[in-house]
């Protein structure tokens, strides 16, 4: 696989065009536009600042702020939750002023100067600001850039360009917990060392993004002819919700959303292995950036599957990881083989839905409604794992940790089938077009 390493937009990504298919194709050679690697870059960077505060904020908050666990439960809980309510506003409105690049810009921005909060702010309600405010620029970029990473990017070749750019972001989110951690080592107390680090990593993705990505656009900028004084030019095209709420992408939602229902937070998987013995405790910290590992390494190969044999069928066999995580987690299998397991399936779970799932959102929408398919498809999936992370806080509470998990093992076995004959009519040539 070749991948365009080139900073100038070529014939199929001029800034305010989409890119048309090429006439023809060499055979076996796949290229990912720079637009796509460069925003692979941003994203990483903003990861790396983004991870290295996520791996230390619970120890910051309980032992140097002094918070309560009931309070890092309500930050955590509105970490995971709050840009799920804005990623459809983020989606809509880059569809409709048709700016997806300086949608994401905002986005970004907001989290980065969030970065910057930390380091002034200290108390409840200042980090429930500051943790507001990352996540909310997080809402706001992620459809807008998804749908630059869309626009592009050759339709047959899109499962690719969401692998390349999710293994980027990956990159960063493994190595920012590394980073986080090794600041602690040489700087004992460097919390403010590890903020100030995370702001500059982030403040630079900001800086590629607005001086290097192009505003690349998802619908073709239509020209006056050329005795102009007098423009027959078309109308805007009307933005079409029925696009995004019926038909194929319905089921899609549908399916996302009762999948996303069955899927625990990583933490419950972590806390199950770490019960298991010694193994696991001593190296609880770095669990995610196991699973990150793998999900890194298995991003551009399970995207290009997906362009090969089918999105929806890798979005469903992604989900039979997940089960197999969850069966290798309760099972009694040796402590070292279970952990290096679960990492793996986790990691190749994340690489077959996450860009693919994005990659579907926007095949089954229009050019003008890209971003807030895509939004849309997130979106469920993101609120559906919140209630799922709840539900299964209190049915671990009820009937402990390994019951707990062979339950939402047993009911997703089920969920599963369920799932691919809803997304049965999906499975066609335009599946893979």
């Amino acid at each position: 696989m070749y991948i365009s390493l080139s900073n100038k937009p070529g014939p199929d990504e001029q800034e305010g065009t989409p890119p048309a298919a090429p006439a023809h194709r060499p055979r076996g050679v796949r290229t990912v536009s720079s637009t796509v690697v460069t925003l692979g870059i941003v994203s990483m960077l903003t990861d790396i600042s983004s991870e290295s505060v996520s791996a230390i904020l619970p120890l910051y908050i309980t032992g140097v702020l002094g918070l309560s666990t009931i309070a890092f439960g309500f930050l955590d809980g509105l970490y995971q939750g709050v840009s799920a309510l804005v990623r459809i506003a983020g989606g809509y409105v880059s569809d409709r002023v048709d700016q997806p690049k300086w949608v994401a810009f905002v986005g970004y921005a907001l989290a980065a100067v969030a970065r910057l909060g930390l380091l002034f702010g200290s108390g409840f309600a200042a980090i429930t600001a500051v943790i507001t405010a990352d996540r909310v620029g997080k809402g706001i970029r992620t459809a807008p850039r998804d749908s630059l990473i869309t626009a592009a990017s050759r339709p047959d070749n899109l499962g690719t360009s969401f692998g390349v750019h999710r293994t980027l972001d990956n990159i960063g989110a493994a190595v920012g917990p590394l980073l986080a951690f090794f600041i602690l080592l040489v700087v004992p107390d460097g919390y403010d060392t590890i903020f100030a680090t995370s702001f500059a990593f982030a403040a630079i993705g900001v800086l590629i993004l607005g001086i290097v990505v192009p505003n690349v656009r998802t619908r073709a900028r239509r020209t006056a002819p050329a005795d102009a004084e007098r423009s027959d030019a078309a109308p805007r095209p009307r933005f079409d919700w029925s696009v995004v709420t019926s038909g194929p992408m319905r089921r899609l939602l549908a399916a996302a959303g009762m999948l996303g229902l069955l899927t625990i937070g990583d933490g419950f998987v972590y806390l199950v292995l770490q019960s298991r013995g010694g193994f696991a405790a001593q190296w609880f910290p770095l669990f995610y950036v196991g699973t990150n590992v793998a999900f890194l390494a298995l991003a551009i190969p399970l995207g290009a599957l997906a362009d090969r044999i089918g999105r929806t069928r890798v979005f469903v066999w992604g989900h039979v990881a997940l089960l197999a995580t969850y069966v290798t987690a309760a099972l009694p299998i040796a402590d070292i083989a279970a952990t290096v397991l679960c990492l793996m399936f986790l990691g190749a779970f994340y690489a077959a839905t996450d860009g693919v799932l994005a990659a579907l959102a926007a095949q089954l929408t229009t050019p003008e409604t890209h971003g807030t398919g895509i939004a849309a498809a997130q979106t469920v999936v993101a609120l559906a794992r919140f209630l799922s992370a709840v539900g299964f806080g209190f049915l671990w509470y009820a009937v402990g940790r390994e019951n707990s998990i062979l339950i939402v093992a047993g009911v997703l076995a089920v969920a599963i089938p369920v799932a691919a004959v809803l997304l049965r009519p999906l499975l066609s040539t335009r599946d893979r077009s």
